[in-house]
C-alpha cells in the first residue's frame, strides 16, 4: 500500500509540473485578478454629444436672431421718432411765424390810411400840431408792426419789376427805352412778414 501512495505522489508531482509548464507557456489563463478594460466610446455616444452640441448652437443662433430683430425694431422706432420730432418742430415754427399773418393783413389798410392822412396834412400849413400828432401815432404803429415781423418792400422808380414781389395794375408809355418794363410808380406798397410776402406791391410799369 505504501507503494501505491508513493505512486500517487509521483503522479501528482508530475501533474503539478505539467501544469506549471503549461502556465508558463500561456496555455492556461492566469486566475489572478486583472484590471477592467476602459469603456470604449461607441458611435451612439458620439451621436448623442453631437446632437447636444447642435441643439446648443441652434439655441445660440436663435437668441442672436432675436437680439438682432429687437435691435432693428429699436432703430426703426428711433428713426421714426426723430422724423416726427423734426417735422413737429418745423410745423410749430411755421405756425408761430405765420400766426399773426391774418392780423397783419387786416391792419395794412389802416397803415395805408395813416400814410394818406399824413400826406394830406403835409400839404396844409394850418394843421401843424395835428400833423405832429399823426406822425407820432404813425411811428408808434409802424414800430409795433416791425416788432411783429412786418417789413416794407423798398420799391423805387426805376426798379426791376418782378412777379414774385409786384403786381402790375397798369402800364404807361415812357419816353426812355431803359424805363420800359421798369417800375415807374408804386400805388400800394408791398410787405413781408419775416421772409414771406403777405402783400404784393401794386405798381405801374413803363410800356
Amino acid at each position: 500500500m505504501a507503494k501505491e501512495i508513493d505512486k500517487e505522489k509521483v503522479e501528482n508531482s508530475e501533474v503539478l509540473e505539467s501544469a506549471e509548464e503549461v502556465k508558463e507557456e500561456g496555455l492556461i489563463e492566469d486566475e489572478s485578478p486583472k484590471e477592467e478594460p476602459e469603456m470604449k466610446i461607441t458611435d451612439e455616444n458620439v451621436s448623442d454629444e453631437t446632437a447636444e452640441e447642435e441643439t446648443e448652437e441652434n439655441e445660440i443662433e436663435k437668441l442672436k436672431a432675436e437680439v438682432q430683430e429687437a435691435k432693428d425694431k429699436y432703430l426703426r422706432l428711433y428713426s421714426e421718432f426723430e422724423n416726427f420730432r423734426r417735422r413737429t418742430a418745423k410745423e410749430r415754427l411755421d405756425l408761430i411765424r405765420t400766426a399773426t399773418e391774418d392780423l397783419m393783413s387786416a391792419l395794412l389798410p389802416v397803415m395805408d390810411d395813416f400814410e394818406r392822412a399824413q400826406k394830406a396834412l403835409e400839404e396844409s400849413e394850418d394843421h401843424k400840431a395835428t400833423q405832429e400828432g399823426f406822425e407820432l401815432i404813425f411811428n408808434k404803429f409802424s414800430n409795433i408792426l416791425k416788432q411783429k415781423g412786418l417789413k416794407q418792400m423798398e420799391d423805387k422808380t426805376g426798379s426791376e419789376f418782378s412777379t414774385e414781389f409786384h403786381e402790375a395794375i397798369s402800364q404807361m408809355p415812357v419816353g426812355k427805352k431803359k424805363m420800359k418794363g421798369k417800375i415807374i410808380d408804386v400805388v400800394e406798397k408791398g410787405y413781408y412778414l419775416d421772409e414771406k410776402v403777405i402783400r404784393f406791391a401794386k405798381v405801374v410799369i413803363g410800356a
